[in-house]
């Protein structure tokens, strides 16, 4: 039996793991009790499977990820499977359970994690990934798959770094390639007859092998060439040589969790959370999502509808996101809009919309939304030229966002956000300095388009960039990054250039860490090589590298000079420029894009060739094989 936290707290008899002279010298303690509504509870004893789920960053922010809460909501449905939560402690945790051997535990029952049938990690960023050693760490289950023996538990990595799973290749037992409602249970099946028949762990990882989408590393060897290029991917025994993605095709279809667990802490995105579609038809050639989401897939209006109230009531949350790609690229956005504002209009529910378009369409359907005017508007044309957005095809003109950014005006709005890149490829000092004279544009715009009397202050313009990582099965992947130095010398140079505009009062400038930036490309884009350097740093102290005042540069730098020749160094993996015909380290996965179609992209950026998309013209991308034989972007 299972019991729902909201719904019959009484009955849950909890022995805490931590006592409480700990959870009073610590911050945040809640971040490790449990208990929180819609949390589910079950009797150990009565279950085939438990499966502690990782998220590893801090509680509120793995909280805040949609994947989790349904993959612990589904695997829950099933009465012979206990799906828990566990994320990293923070260091003041941390010390303590080094320096008292208290094993990292679940925070639905508290036992220790090395007692569960499967530890899952989500792999949402690279950056995370000295956490995911701090994890096994604590949970006192050996860094090395080949060192665990029967008793431990099967590590299993999702989300989508996995499209690059060969860094933490050594770590890992298994990965799940694609989304997860696919073939989890299919996995927990073979897992549950192997245990009845008394196989071994090795048994279970060549019978998990032969699910569609599962990789198991220890099941394959690599070679390499004299000048560190891979030789050869070859798989043994029965593993394929190809290992094709997981993906949902009928979205409406799919679980969904309409009673999400709810901390007591507050989540970084402290709202509820409504997915409305997943993939996008957009075809940037920067945008890895963008590509291994593909087809686009919808959830249909009533279906939406439907699950709007529920999470609401089920929830009290005062907002309700609406989440996708490109959330204006759904087919019934207006009907949905209207809907949602109609239902929650006496109900003091917000409605959040990312990832809109810049167009009228957007901006009407914004206007119609509560509280959206105290807000500011978020527009990411990427690049400051014309040119530049055709290379990575953006698929916006100067029209576009000057357009927008009128019609955002008239309607009231007088903060933008500003998104861009620097360091994309063929880039010149006339794009970075567009990037300025845009920004100048659109806050003259403002005093062009709005009145003096109509004003609600100063035009306030954020424009914030990013540094470029050439991220698996994207049209750049082959492409090198820059030194660090570079990086921050473009970024300087956008700087005074803003400060020399007319309007520099009005627009703020901020950029990303550029020294992140190139380790975060080291570990997108290394081979299984790697894996020694993020065990060396790991070992240095380093956790929590996705914090900028965590992150020591130095230390990484550091473990890749000590492994010397056995593991090439930065130039190899990240300042250099890899040629096509190169066997990259994720070429084992089936994608759904196809090498042939990047390629061709590869050489259009080249060419500052805009290719059109899915709605208007199919590109032959590979990804309408998922769809068996038709795109569903279609």
């Amino acid at each position: 039996m299972s019991i729902n936290n909201n719904e019959n707290k009484s009955n849950i008899n909890r022995q805490y793991a931590l006592p409480e002279r700990i959870l009073l010298n610590v911050e945040k303690p809640a971040r490790y009790t449990g208990g929180e509504i819609n949390s589910v509870m079950k009797d150990k004893e009565n279950v085939n499977v438990r499966f502690a789920m990782c998220f590893p960053d801090l509680y509120e922010i793995g909280m805040s990820h949609l994947g989790i809460q349904i993959l612990y909501s589904m695997l829950n449905e099933k009465e012979d499977v206990w799906c828990e939560r566990v994320y990293s402690p923070w260091s003041d945790l941390e010390k303590i359970m080094k320096e008292e051997s208290i094993p990292l535990f679940a925070l639905e029952s508290q036992d220790p994690i090395k007692d569960f049938d499967f530890l899952g990690i989500t792999l949402q960023y690279e950056m995370a990934y000295t956490n995911v050693l701090q994890i096994l760490d604590l949970s006192q289950i050996p860094l090395h798959a080949e060192e665990r023996g029967e008793e431990m538990p099967i590590v299993i990595g999702g989300g989508p770094c996995v499209y690059n799973p060969e860094p933490l290749a050594d770590f890992f037992d298994l990965f799940y390639i694609g989304e997860g409602e696919t073939v989890y249970f299919q996995l927990l099946d073979v897992y549950k007859d192997n245990k009845k028949n008394g196989g071994s762990r090795r048994d279970f990882l060549k019978a998990a092998a032969k699910v569609e989408g599962i990789y198991v590393p220890s099941l394959y060897e690599v070679s390499y060439n004299e000048d560190g290029t891979i030789k050869e991917f070859r798989p043994e025994e029965d593993a394929p040589e190809m290992v094709k993605k997981q993906v949902v095709t009928d979205l409406s279809a799919a679980h969904y969790p309409l009673k999400p667990v709810i901390p007591y802490v507050q989540a970084t995105q402290d709202r509820a959370v409504l997915e409305i579609q997943r993939g996008c038809i957009r075809g940037c050639r920067f945008c890895q999502a963008g590509m291994i989401y593909r087809p686009l897939r919808t959830r249909s209006l009533e279906t939406l509808k439907s699950y709007a109230k529920e999470i609401i009531k089920n929830t009290g949350y005062e907002e309700l996101s609406l989440t996708s790609l490109s959330t204006s690229d759904y087919p019934e956005f207006a009907e949905l809009m209207d809907f949602l504002v109609e239902e929650f209009k006496n109900k003091k529910v917000n409605i959040s919309l990312p990832s809109l378009r810049i167009d009228e369409f957007a901006l009407d359907v914004m206007s119609k939304v509560q509280d959206v005017k105290k807000s500011s508007l978020t527009f990411a044309p990427e690049a400051g030229t014309q040119r530049m957005r055709d290379v990575i095809n953006k698929g916006i003109t100067i029209e576009d966002i000057m357009y927008g950014s009128e019609m955002a005006f008239k309607g009231g709005w007088n903060k933008v956000k500003l998104y861009f890149m620097l360091g994309l490829p063929t880039e010149r000092e006339d794009d970075v300095q567009g990037i300025s004279d845009l920004a100048e544009q659109i806050a003259e715009l403002y005093y062009d388009t709005v009145p003096k009397e109509q004003r609600s202050g100063k035009v306030q313009i954020t424009v914030s960039t990013s540094f470029f990582i050439p991220k698996p099965f994207t049209p750049f992947q082959w492409e090198p990054m820059y030194q660090p130095n570079v990086y921050l010398d473009k970024a300087a140079f956008l700087n005074e250039s803003i400060k020399a505009q007319l309007n520099k009062k009005s627009i703020k400038y901020n950029w990303h860490d550029a020294k992140t930036s190139v380790i975060e490309g080291l570990l997108a884009r290394g081979d299984r090589r790697v894996g020694k350097i993020i065990e060396a740093v790991y070992k240095k102290g380093a956790t929590f590298d996705a914090w900028t005042d965590h992150f020591d540069y130095d230390k990484w730098i550091s473990a890749v000079e000590e492994q010397g020749e056995d593991v090439p160094g930065m130039d190899f993996y990240v300042y250099r420029r890899r040629g096509t015909d190169e066997i990259l380290p994720w070429d084992f996965i089936d994608a759904g894009v196809t090498k042939n179609f990047m390629i061709r992209e590869f050489e259009n950026a080249k060419n500052e060739k805009v290719t059109l998309n899915c709605k208007e013209s199919c590109s032959g991308c590979g990804a309408r094989v998922f769809g068996g034989g038709i795109c569903l972007s279609h």
